[in-house]
């Protein structure tokens, strides 16, 4: 068995009957009650503010949820968990790290001067809190569903889901804080620029990032049980200091003098700043899913039923960029019906390997079932096989159109805010 991938239990496994799912409840309970209580405050205060706010950053988690949710193809975490790692980052770490970061900044304040915490508490205080507060919520969906974190890039999901959570609410909050600075009422002014800065240009590599590389370590300390306890908790450490060092960068007061102003400037910052954590994870989750793909493509090849999975679909299944290719040919030789139903198809040859690798000597008629049927849909369609065909100059050309309307639109919003 590889190292990087270890079968959980099927999905029904029975949460309600662990003690420490009913921990974690109570433990969610009490944040739900904190950040209601601030809820309340906000809505009191600044309704129309706080509406815009809240829907504003509750459409920015949209596309970050669906991608995230989208980094385990082979092996998805159940919706259940997926929501209880967003609510910890949104309800617990936020409510904890609220009067958490407060409390060490004074003390920085107090054991070194105020100028100090002036200028360096938001890199010292924030991410020590901050960070531990989200790994606890991977660690509390281990404690809870164990079987279910089987490789690193299980912990990278929970974990990205977590800083996500934490990321919108903390957003959400620090946009109120504007317009009550800007001390011009019920405004939505502040809000949209809050947006802009900690949303658009700054959430691509914040919390969602800091969170995957702790939930990272998390995966491998869980994971690989042939190591020694000290190498994978030196690793899972490792880990989550990464994080830290990363969020106190952000945070940090470096180089937010040296580039001068504008938007050259402001783009330096966010890419010097920004862009080491975000290439760290990137090549985490590209190493930790070529892995599992390894692994699961392995199981589907010992069938040797074209019925079940062709050879030319064993290379497509275990490649992002390759299943993308797949349903993009689908539908070019025979319409967006078929680019559907090679989708459905690849789920359910996923999930026939996850059921062949919890059980080899089982069955998994089910798993097959749902697979022939899939295929005799794609079959009449016209499309017999989901291979990805010729790369087409017009993908091409549209995933260079689309990546210069995001570098117009973010120098646009650079050069409205960069001063």
């Amino acid at each position: 068995m590889s190292d990087a991938v270890r079968p959980g239990t099927t999905r029904s496994a029975a949460f309600l009957r662990q003690p420490a799912f009913w921990v974690v409840i109570t433990i969610l309970a009490v944040g739900a009650v904190r950040i209601a209580q601030i809820a309340k405050l906000f809505f009191t205060a600044y309704p129309v503010a706080t509406v815009t706010a809240i829907l504003l950053f509750a459409l920015l988690a949209v596309p970050f949820w669906l991608f995230v949710s989208e980094l385990d193809f082979l092996e998805r975490e159940p919706p259940s968990l997926r929501l209880l790692a967003f609510a910890w980052g949104g309800l617990v770490a936020t409510s904890v790290s609220i009067p958490g970061s407060t409390a060490l900044d004074n003390l920085i304040a107090k054991l070194g001067s105020p100028d100090l915490a002036a200028e360096w508490g938001a890199a010292l205080a924030g991410p020590t809190v901050e960070e531990i507060a989200k790994t606890l919520g991977v660690v509390a969906i281990v404690l809870i569903a164990r079987a279910q974190v089987n490789s690193v890039l299980d912990g990278i999901v929970y974990g990205a889901l977590v800083g996500l959570g934490f990321q919108i609410v903390e957003d959400v909050v620090f946009a109120i804080g504007a317009v009550q600075q800007a001390g011009e009422g019920d405004q939505v002014q502040p809000v949209i620029t809050t947006f802009l800065v900690r949303g658009f240009l700054a959430g691509v590599w914040s919390h969602t990032l800091f969170g995957a590389l702790a939930g990272a370590g998390i995966g491998y300390l869980v994971v690989n049980r042939d190591r020694s306890r000290g190498r994978r908790i030196a690793v899972a450490a490792l880990a989550l200091f990464a994080a830290w060092a990363s969020h106190s960068l952000w945070n940090s007061p470096l180089f937010r003098e040296g580039f001068g102003d504008g938007a050259p400037a402001l783009l330096a910052v966010l890419v010097f700043k920004g862009l080491p954590p975000l290439l760290l994870v990137l090549y985490l989750v590209r190493r930790a899913h070529d892995r599992e793909a390894a692994y699961y493509v392995g199981v589907l090849a010992t069938l040797r039923d074209p019925g079940l999975i062709t050879e030319s679909e064993l290379r497509v299944l275990g490649s992002g960029s390759r299943r993308g290719a797949a349903r993009r040919h689908a539908a070019a030789h025979a319409g967006r019906e078929a680019r559907s139903a090679v989708r459905r198809l690849q789920r359910a040859q996923a999930a026939l390997a996850v059921a062949l690798s919890r059980d080899p000597d089982g069955p998994a008629e089910p798993e097959a079932a749902t697979v022939r049927e899939h295929r005799a849909t794609l079959a009449a369609l016209g499309h017999p096989e989901a291979v990805e065909g010729a790369r087409s100059w017009r993908h091409t050309a549209s995933t260079v159109g689309t990546a210069a309307v995001a570098i117009a639109v973010l120098w646009v919003a650079l050069s409205a805010l960069g001063s």
